[in-house]
């Protein structure tokens, strides 16, 4: 079952690179067919075999002999090993499909700001779709509990930002962050919402000390914000549970 979980995972990953290139472009990610970005071509299915295509092709067109990106068998490799996680946590379950689902909405959005330093509006907003058909479904965080998760994945990022302005008189959180840091909240519930920001402060302050300490980025340069808030996202419907019992033990034990 491993085996079968990760395959699908593979090709749900060679969709998400489909979301990833084509929404910030405003187009469909349905048609047309998958193309060359550099020369046109039409892709046929034996270039498109997750990774296996990438490895035979030494990474470069069929077509064309141009370079092909990294993060097509990243992102691919990436979604497998997520659909594996979930399974292995939480079995064949609606509540695994749930995550796994979301999952994917936020490696699309990590993706994208990466690349774009922007978080689509529809992106956001699917989440809070698929949070309210959970809620409707009985799965996962209650409306309730969805609601107080959207505060308080919400409010201290709108506090940084009108902090950031008045004080700082530069952009400190970016609106696309604020609002995937609600639709997370709302998806998730306070719990572990609150892990999630809470995460994503240390990991992206981590990461930015790095790079900072690396020469990558200078002080003034731009982060996105986005990738941390949706790894953090992940590793609290993952481990949330026991992060906060940890956390709390750490206090009382």
């Amino acid at each position: 079952m491993d085996f079968v979980v990760m395959a699908f995972g593979l090709l749900i990953g060679s969709f998400l690179n489909v979301c990833i290139y084509r929404i910030p472009r405003d187009e469909s990610v349905v048609f047309p067919g998958s193309r060359c970005p550099d020369c046109g071509a039409r892709l046929k299915p034996a270039d498109l075999v997750p990774v296996i295509s990438f490895l035979l092709l030494k990474g470069r067109c069929r077509y064309c002999s141009r370079p092909i990106s990294w993060r097509y068998p990243l992102v691919e490799t990436l979604t497998a090993c997520l659909m594996w996680l979930f399974y292995r946590h939480y079995g064949i379950t609606i509540m695994a499909a749930y995550y796994a689902f979301i999952g994917c909405l936020l490696v699309v959005v990590a993706f994208i700001d990466l690349s774009h330093q922007e978080i689509p509006n529809g992106l956001v907003l699917a989440l809070m779709v698929v949070g309210l058909v959970a809620k409707l479904a009985g799965i996962g965080a209650g409306v309730v509990d969805g609601l107080y998760g959207l505060l308080v994945g919400g409010a201290p990022l709108v506090l940084i930002a009108v902090i950031s302005v008045l004080a700082l008189r530069r952009e400190g959180m970016g609106g696309g962050d604020i609002k995937l840091m609600a639709a997370v909240g709302w998806c998730l519930g306070w719990r572990l919402t609150a892990i999630t920001l809470i995460l994503s402060v240390y990991i992206g302050g981590l990461v930015a000390l790095m790079l900072l300490c690396f020469k990558i980025k200078g002080r003034k340069d731009y982060i996105p914000y986005g990738p941390f808030i949706a790894l953090s996202a992940i590793i609290s419907m993952l481990w949330g549970e026991r992060i906060l019992y940890w956390y709390i033990g750490s206090f009382w034990g």
